[in-house]
């Protein structure tokens, strides 16, 4: 009998303290099953009316009248759109960028010579830290290598879909990319070299609404005449519009800096599962 009251009032402690400390729990999570973990808020972003449309974080690259937050070639604006002029050079942002969301609207020229083919119609690029180049070209019905096509990570990955439109319609392209960590030291000479790629960037592309690229693990700068290398180059760099003397033009640019690491917190109070 003693054992058995003793034992009674054991299960009778066991179960007021889980009470207490399930009270307590309970009152911490205020009822919804928080992870224990301090997440910082997430702050409050307006959405644009269209997906065309900035949100309100966007820092807009060409709002449809002049050039001021770009340097490089000169390159003409009319209309709302930007216009390459073959042979002035390429365009580069006045900001540098790393991590980033950017939404860019292009569209090729007419063909009017016949004999323009491959890559040598409507070709431009979207170099994203003036490194990684995202191919713009006139794909409509006109063959080329695929790793050169646009929608295709130039010379390392072909884009999933061939979903372009005919030249002189404007196209979008909605991108999400991830900077590489980069680790460099000097050479004997003083000259700087990639020693080890801690993380290679990674990229997101949707070309008309359609994924053509999927977190891609981008193999280093996209080079024409060679198999991609890591260069040197700093967290933020500008990106660059190519000038591959044609008239293509681009309207419409807006970019996010997005966080670059998706690392958790530490928990620091007991979470759901315990």
């Amino acid at each position: 009998m003693k054992r058995f009251f003793m034992a009674i009032m054991l299960g009778l402690g066991v179960v007021s303290f889980a009470s207490v400390a399930c009270a307590q729990d309970h009152e911490f999570r205020g009822g919804d099953f928080r992870t224990g973990i301090e997440w910082k808020e997430p702050p409050i972003v307006t959405p644009g009316e269209t997906p065309a449309v900035p949100p309100s974080d966007a820092i807009v690259l060409f709002n449809g009248e002049n050039l001021d937050e770009w340097t490089g070639g000169q390159w003409d604006v009319a209309d709302g759109v930007i216009t390459c002029k073959p042979g002035s050079g390429p365009m580069y942002t006045k900001k540098k960028f790393g991590s980033c969301q950017l939404h860019i609207e292009f569209a090729c020229p007419p063909v009017d010579d016949p004999n323009a083919k491959g890559q040598a119609r409507g070709n431009s690029g979207i170099f994203l830290m003036n490194h990684y180049e995202l191919q713009v070209l006139d794909s409509y019905e006109n063959p080329t290598y695929f790793e050169g096509q646009c929608g295709s990570i130039y010379k390392q990955f072909p884009p999933y879909v061939n979903c372009v439109k005919k030249p002189t319609e404007w196209q979008t392209y909605d991108v999400i990319f991830t900077r590489p960590i980069l680790r460099t030291e000097k050479d004997e000479n003083g000259n700087e070299f990639v020693a080890e790629v801690i993380r290679p960037a990674y990229i997101t592309v949707l070309l008309n609404g359609c994924v053509v690229q999927n977190h891609w693990a981008i193999q280093g700068d996209t080079f024409f005449h060679r198999t991609p290398q890591y260069q040197p180059h700093a967290d933020r760099e500008p990106i660059q519009l190519q000038d591959h003397n044609n008239t293509t033009q681009f309207r419409n640019i807006w970019i996010r800096e997005i966080p670059d690491s998706n690392v958790i917190p530490c928990q620091n109070r007991m979470n759901y599962y315990n």
